[in-house]
């Protein structure tokens, strides 16, 4: 009788499982084990708004393993690589199977886990599943990446076949006697109950991302290419939480699609509106691969000595907090810091907003996100805020600065968005709301509703100077 452990990562689901697919198959009894060594993943160690959610999709992950006559062992550590090596100690398991992973502290993770295990005679299997085609097959002829998103999509379209996804598993046998721990004993629940607002929007685990999935393909799909920018709209598929932690695979998600475009229940237009949104996050781990620094470092070489402002707490201090006075800028952030989400348009905003008009780094953004997003992804997170500030790979121009005000004109004309997540100007007239200085000179304004942190004028032009300098200046060179 063989037995093997399966090891869950970012692959918190059964269906679609192939790593689990493949232990079932290969051997007699399995061992499910998530493994929580956050030391590893420094200094990217998921945040707090991750760890609330994975704190709940643990929980959901257990439960739905029971129902098979499996359980959800935990173990908590510094080295994944010596818990699995104790692991097949302790139940003379041969080989773990588990998913591939692309994020550079993760895959140095698997590259000491399979030296590990093969000193004890135990191997490591890793299967794809985290993006829809292994990146190896998005790289150029030459073998070298893509570093702008056209022709990435181009070939990407070339490559990819649809394919069903993988069924769950009807029944799934244990050994006897696995020690765990619980996942209370990983402390991810914070103390202080600051997570009401993530209680009231979310529901984690992959049951519920099935059914958000199938919301999106029968309600909102076809409306998706027109609303998707109106923050105040739910026009949007909120699936990404649920993608990040694999609780549902992106498999999943193109193959339900792609069943309702075969059935004419989907337009092609809408298919191919949201599908290119599936194969920009390939586009993002695929950067993330093969940059590996630019979780920390400018993917732009002549952006590494950029002259970002290292004296503006106060500004950013207002920023996390939602009080800048830039009514679409606070509304998202406040947002953010309620539900542990944000409007992707209004991501764009907030981050062109800091690292443009503030003048405060992307990483510091980045950062930030990270500690108060569900969906804090490293992949769409590092290549997000890189773009936002202009020195990424496929950026936005550095001659494009989001004027705040004109932006919430366009994508929130009536002001619902704002009047919903800032209540000082739930009363104020749409017109004051996009002309904070008329409003107040009025006084249409709440007076608890700050006075604009910086001059909008004043500071886009600082930042085209000095961004246009930097974008003469050579790249530095390597030796």
């Amino acid at each position: 009788m063989t037995t093997a452990i399966v090891w869950f990562r970012n692959d918190l689901r059964l269906h679609d499982n192939p790593s689990l697919r493949a232990a079932l198959s290969e051997h007699d009894t399995v061992v499910p084990v998530y493994l929580w060594t956050p030391a590893e993943e420094q200094p990217w160690a998921p945040g707090a708004a991750s760890r609330w959610w994975l704190h709940h999709s643990l929980e959901q992950l257990g439960a739905e393993l029971e129902r098979r006559g499996g359980k959800l062992h935990i173990r908590h550590g510094q080295s994944a690589a010596a818990l699995l090596v104790d692991l097949c100690a302790e139940t003379g398991a041969s080989a773990v199977y588990a998913q591939r992973c692309y994020e550079p502290m993760l895959a140095k993770q698997e590259q000491s886990a399979a030296a590990k295990l093969n000193g004890v005679g135990a191997r490591l299997q890793l299967a794809e599943g985290q993006t829809l085609l292994p990146l190896r097959a998005s790289t150029k002829a030459d073998g070298s990446p893509f570093r702008v998103f056209t022709p990435f999509w181009r070939n990407f379209m070339k490559e990819y076949i649809p394919s069903p996804p993988l069924p769950a598993p009807i029944r799934i046998t244990m050994p006897q006697r696995v020690s765990t721990n619980y996942i209370a004993d990983l402390g991810l629940l914070p103390r202080i109950a600051w997570d009401g607002g993530l209680r009231e929007t979310w529901q984690p685990g992959a049951s519920s991302a099935l059914r958000a999935l199938d919301r999106f393909a029968t309600e909102r799909i076809e409306r998706y290419g027109k609303v998707r920018d109106l923050p105040a709209v739910v026009g949007t598929s909120r699936l990404s939480p649920h993608l990040r932690f694999g609780e549902i695979s992106p498999r999943q998600i193109a193959w339900r699609l792609w069943q309702g475009l075969q059935a004419k229940d989907i337009s092609a237009g809408a298919h191919e509106t949201y599908f290119r949104q599936l194969v920009w996050r390939e586009f993002a781990f695929s950067v993330l691969h093969h940059f590996p620094q630019t979780t920390d470092r400018p993917f732009n070489s002549r952006f590494n000595d950029f002259p970002w402002p290292m004296d503006r707490d106060d500004w950013f201090t207002s920023w996390r907090r939602g009080r800048t006075g830039f009514p679409i800028v606070d509304a998202g952030m406040r947002e953010l810091w309620h539900t542990g989400w944000m409007h992707n348009r209004v991501r764009m905003i907030v981050a062109s907003f800091l690292t443009k008009h503030c003048g405060i780094s992307w990483l510091a953004g980045a950062r930030w996100f990270w500690d108060t997003l569900v969906d804090a992804d490293l992949a769409n997170n590092s290549m997000g805020w890189q773009w936002s500030a202009g020195c990424g790979v496929d950026a936005a121009p550095y001659f494009r600065i989001f004027n705040p005000l004109r932006q919430g004109e366009r994508f929130d004309p009536k002001g619902e968005y704002i009047r919903r997540w800032v209540p000082e100007l739930r009363d104020a007239p749409i017109q004051a709301i996009h002309d904070p200085q008329r409003g107040r000179s009025k006084g249409l304004f709440d007076a608890t509703y700050p006075e604009p942190i910086l001059d909008l004028d004043e500071r886009r032009q600082h930042a085209l100077a000095v961004y246009r300098e930097t974008r003469h200046h050579p790249a530095p060179r390597h030796v």
